[in-house]
């Protein structure tokens, strides 16, 4: 009774202002999303969002913890907690009542916990295995919306170590008198065996079933299975082919109902599967093959309809004939098909022409000479992609004849691209190609400087590798291997000649081609060209580590010379150095001078692919060895005895408390006392929202800055206005009749000049492809002679992992090309060729899409390189350096700080403006130094930076000079602070200066600040760890694929150490605990773990913005390691 009381007076109150206000009546669940959606939308700002939805929030959060709430009432906040979640707002408190909705609540209330969970949650998440009594329950129910709801909760998030408890149940659906319910269980089974094969491969017999099942749903949900199947171990499938064409014949002849067809296509997408199977069926068979024509050529013939989803069925066809066993007739509508594709004035189906065009090219390299003139066109297509493909497709029919005008229209793009993925795939695709069709000498030495000034740094590091290998270890031709080398030393030369500013790697790949094969140069000193390096030892732009090569370069220059003025200069400035390897370098070089003689024998010329002479045994050790032992010391034990030892240690009981640091593997429960991190997900295959990402190379697309070329009207930049030749421009594929593609060598009537020009432009690309035997089929045999073969010598080293490039039981004087840092154990070059398998295909991402810059095609077809000049090698982005006025320098304080490069912001013919970042333990220093150039002083200059949300600066936004003098420099020093976390952003401001002239003049410049300059280790102890770690609600969990699977996670952590100055709190066994902070005082936890060659990371802070950008920058530093 007291308990209706207490209800009657809970609801008096509502039913008083119901009464009181005539009319009004509660709002229902949809009309409150309907709201909040219109007042969103009625919003101009992206902060006035944020504030709305974080208003929302909290008001459903205070409704869904109330006991009073109803199940009505739940689902009702629920599926405004959806809409929230879907705008990318974090509403975690709702997941476990989502679940308990799926639980409790009636059919209707159960469909939206569902719903909200297979939105909420992914197939990791802890809260899962809440859900799979509730999914087991509603699996045995008589209710059939609650089976299909299981089924498609199973289908798309579920445990896979729950797998075996529901497989025989979802058995069972696969008997239902139910079309549905087996559809449905026939997907969940596919999703069992994306995520875990091996628990279904008992039950194949089923999918045979469900392939012969009278529905045709059922069947269409079995082909995704059998795709899977086939693509993985297709000879186990062979049987199925006559079943697979008898149901591609079914549906092209429209046999299906009427519900199944697309823009009156019969069951479109159910062809493309069927044409997908069918290639892997007949590929390389031709019993199989016979089988699969007759459908195709049905196929072909049915898909007349001008409409996407045709053509999309047209593209499947021409892959599936030109990959099973070939047949002419086939071959023939193939190509008719790539020539609609390729001769369309529609974007998308140019690109499918092409796509086509280069997917074919390996069997049939003629018919790119049908569309050569159609191909020229596409270089100058106004959009990227469609150049990006024709490059690609230049790519692969290069050869020996036509290999210098395509690295030509390479070599143009590559200028003119600013995008790091376009320079790195261009410059590797280059590399390939000059190494294995140079000419000559002359061209290849010349091409690879091109690629080393315009890539830089960007590029691939194993370019300049081997390159290096290549010039060291030479080819069968030894005259001609000395002529390259003594080519690249004048090159090279010719190069320092020039007051320019050349990329870090091609600096070093100079300084070691000089240090090495200088001696063939007989008319320059050596002496000379150790000034001439030493010059950029003075230079700030050039880093540490390419100054040791340098000094390895002088210090093998200086063993053939008595000269000492040089070397006394340079150990003498080096011998003090900062930097451990340089001061290393210095230093031997100095005492190494002082016996010229036994430096020649460590120094031979001409000795880099010599074995080395290594005393594995370390017999000089003897005689210390017996002297320690005789005083006491212990005896070494081998390393299996050691970790026997350590193991035997391990498990007897440990009473001591824990230090700092344990090298036993332990349980996660044991790295904080109350709750461990250890419940981050960690399966390498089912993290629905990391792995993906994970296994993504590039890291991620950067999209920042990029132009919107897409709209509501289509594509948004200029347009093509015209296809080439008009009579090729009326062969649309929407026009039913077949094209008439002009050939090749029909004359044409009064050609204009650009015609003309393009004529003859596709003549010297397309030149070779006639004869079968000078066309680079990539992928294919090929039966055109490389142009540079491996000398045998190559052969007699000893040790792989030995560079060749050492001939000396020092690495200091042979520094192996590689992009690591110096201070860090050197590398050793690989050996491979610049088109190895090893080296470009696996590790430089030719694949990767890239955008190309539009160029002329005004601009005559000429030789590459003509005469003797080599101006071209200068990158257009680096100004020479001018003489007339001094470099900045950081004042001596400041110089012993960890700081960056000194780097150039902005100039012009008056100013020039240099910043420079100190990263001091509490604080970022941010120094900018404005140079005047002129020999006039410059009045009334100020500095002004402008406003920024995400960096704040501690001093005024505005400095004053009342005058910079002729020939001068002023700084400016300010503490700047990341107020809003991101991974990284710009500080813009503006030099504002009167001439004499009294003439107002303005120059712009910005910094660009990432995340990293404002990360500072936080020291705390594990126990400290554990509380904050409960304390922070904001976290963020990813797995990270390792490239190297056996490192150690202490050699991981250490690498993030270093590179974004965290603090490594504990490392127990195979999870380590690690701590850091955003200045100047926000924290932020990581806890990671190796499992299964996958790093998983679990970050947790206060802040929602900081756990995702330290993601970011873990991931990527973790790439370039």
């Amino acid at each position: 009774m007291s308990d209706i009381v207490a209800k009657t007076l809970g609801a008096l109150p509502v039913f008083l202002l119901e009464e009181s206000q005539p009319g009004a009546r509660r709002l229902s669940g949809t009309s409150r999303l309907g709201s909040l959606i219109r007042s969103i939308t009625s919003l101009s700002s992206k902060q006035e969002e944020e504030k709305l939805i974080q208003q929302e929030l909290t008001n459903l959060k205070t409704t869904v913890s109330s006991p009073s709430t109803t199940l009505r009432q739940m689902k009702e906040c629920m599926v405004r907690l959806i809409y929230c979640e879907m705008l990318g707002y974090e509403a975690s408190f709702g997941y476990i009542h989502a679940i308990k909705l799926a639980q409790q609540g009636n059919l209707l209330e159960k469909r939206v916990g569902y719903l909200a969970i297979s939105l909420f949650l992914h197939e990791n998440h802890e809260l899962l295995l809440l859900l799979v009594n509730t999914v087991l329950k509603d699996l045995q129910s008589t209710n059939l919306v609650e089976v299909c709801m299981a089924l498609t909760v199973v289908s798309q998030i579920f445990p896979r170590e729950m797998i075996p408890a529901a497989l025989p149940l979802i058995e069972d659906k696969l008997q239902h008198s139910k079309e549905i319910i087996r559809e449905k269980a026939v997907l969940a089974l596919y999703k069992f065996y994306l995520i875990a094969p091996n628990q279904v491969q008992h039950i194949h017999d089923r999918f045979r079933k469900a392939l012969c099942d009278r529905d045709v749903g059922v069947m269409a949900a079995s082909l995704h299975i059998y795709l899977q199947l086939v693509k993985d171990n297709p000879s186990s499938y062979k049987d199925l082919t006559g079943s697979f064409v008898m149901i591609l014949k079914q549906v092209v002849g429209a046999k299906l109902p009427v519900d199944f067809n697309y823009h009156s296509v019969p069951a479109p997408w159910l062809q493309i599967q069927l044409l997908r199977i069918l290639r892997f069926l007949g590929k390389d068979d031709p019993r199989t093959s016979e089988l699969i024509y007759d459908v195709l050529d049905e196929s072909l013939r049915r898909a007349e309809i001008n409409h996407n989803i045709t053509y999309a069925i047209l593209f499947e066809c021409v892959q599936t004939i030109y990959t099973i066993y070939p047949k002419s007739d086939l071959f023939e509508k193939a190509a008719k098909c790539i020539g609609k594709f390729v001769l369309s004035l529609k974007i998308n189906l140019k690109y499918l022409g092409l796509k086509a065009l280069t997917y074919v090219i390996q069997q049939d390299p003629n018919l790119a000479l049908q569309h050569q003139m159609t191909i020229i066109e596409c270089l100058d297509h106004p959009d990227l992609i469609i150049k990006r493909e024709t490059l690609e497709l230049l790519y692969r029919i290069t050869n020996g004849q036509n290999v210098t005008a395509i690295v030509q229209k390479m070599l143009d793009y590559l200028r003119q691209s600013k995008e790091e993925y376009t320079i790195i795939n261009l410059t590797g695709k280059i590399a390939e190609l000059a190494e294995k069709y140079s000419p000559s000498n002359e061209w290849f030495i010349q091409t690879m400087n091109v690629i080393f000034s315009v890539g830089g740094d960007i590029m691939h590091p194993d370019i300049p590798n081997n390159f290096l290998r290549l010039l060291a270890e030479g080819f069968d031709d030894e005259k001609e291997a000395q002529h390259l080398r003594l080519y690249a030393v004048q090159s090279y030369l010719t190069l320092l000649e020039k007051n320019a500013h050349y990329p870090q790697r091609f600096l070093q790949v100079i300084s070691w081609v000089l240090g090495e094969y200088s001696y063939l140069k007989i008319d320059v000193r050596p002496e000379t060209i150790m000034a001439k390096l030493s010059t950029f030892l003075e230079l700030s732009s050039v880093t540490s580590e390419t100054k040791t090569w340098i000094l390895a370069a002088v210090t093998k220059l200086a063993a053939l010379t008595p000269s000492v003025d040089i070397v006394d200069k340079v150990t003498e400035k080096f011998s003090s150095s900062l930097d451990t390897c340089l001061r290393q370098c210095a230093l031997e070089l100095q005492n190494l001078h002082k016996n010229l003689e036994v430096m020649k024998k460590l120094l031979p010329v001409d000795a880099s692919c010599e074995d080395l002479v290594v005393d594995a045994s370390l017999s000089f050790l003897d005689g210390f060895v017996a002297e320690a032992l005789g005083c006491g010391a212990a005896p070494y034990k081998p390393r299996h005895q050691r970790q026997e030892e350590k193991l035997s240690q391990e498990k007897a009981l440990n009473f001591e408390p824990y230090g700092p640091s344990f090298s036993s593997s332990l349980p996660s429960s044991v790295v904080i006392g109350k709750q461990s991190p250890s419940g981050l997900s960690l399966s390498s295959e089912l993290s629905g929202n990391s792995t993906e990402r994970g296994l993504k190379e590039a890291n991620c697309l950067k999209v920042e800055g990029a132009q919107k070329v897409w709209g509501k009207e289509g594509y948004l930049l200029k347009k093509e206005n015209k296809l080439g030749n008009t009579a090729q421009g009326s062969l649309l594929l929407e026009d039913a009749a077949e094209p008439s593609v002009l050939p090749a060598s029909q004359p044409r009537v009064a050609l204009s000049e650009e015609e003309s020009e393009k004529q003859q432009l596709a003549s010297t690309l397309f030149i070779g492809l006639g004869s079968s035997n000078a066309i680079n089929l990539m992928g294919k045999p090929e039966y055109s002679t490389q142009k540079f073969k491996k000398s045998p010598k190559s052969h007699k080293m000893k040790n792989d992992k030995t560079s060749p490039i050492l001939n000396t039981t020092s690495s200091l004087f042979r520094p192996v090309p590689d992009a690591g840092h110096c201070n860090c154990e050197q590398p050793m070059l690989r050996k491979f060729s610049l088109h190895s398998p090893e080296g470009l295909e696996s590790r430089v991402p030719l694949e990767r899409s890239k955008s190309l810059n539009e160029v002329s095609f005004k601009a005559k077809l000429s030789s590459l390189f003509s005469g003797n000049s080599l101006n071209i090698f200068h990158p257009q982005q680096m100004p020479e350096i001018n003489k007339n006025y001094c470099r900045p320098s950081l004042p001596l304080d400041l110089a012993e700080e960890p700081h960056s490069d000194i780097q150039e912001l902005a100039e012009n013919d008056v100013l020039s403006v240099y910043s420079c970042k100190v990263w001091k333990e509490d604080s970022l220093l941010l120094l900018l130094f404005i140079v005047n150039k002129t020999s006039s002083a410059l009045n009334t200059v100020s500095l002004m930076f402008a406003e920024s949300d995400a960096f704040k600066v501690s001093e005024s936004f505005v400095c004053h000079f009342p005058v910079v003098t002729a020939q001068s420099i002023e700084s400016w020093m300010g503490w700047v602070e990341m107020e809003k976390p991101c991974t990284h952003g710009m500080l813009s401001g503006h030099i504002h200066y009167h001439l004499e002239a009294d003439v107002p003049t303005q120059l712009e410049f910005s910094v660009t600040l990432v995340l990293s300059d404002f990360i500072r280790p936080l020291r705390i102890t594990t126990e400290d760890f554990g509380k904050l770690w409960l304390s922070f609600s904001n976290d963020v969990k990813q797995n990270i694929k390792l490239p190297n699977t056996q490192e150690s996670l202490t050699l991981i952590l250490n690498t993030l150490q270093q590179k974004l100055r965290l603090h490594i709190v504990d490392i127990i066994g195979e999870e380590g605990i690690v701590a850091c902070q955003l200045l100047p005082s926000l924290p932020a936890l990581l806890h990671s773990r190796i499992h299964k060659g996958m790093l998983a990371v679990w970050f947790r802070s206060p802040c929602s913005a900081l756990p995702d950008c330290l993601l970011y920058h873990c991931q990527r530093e973790m790439e370039e390691s």
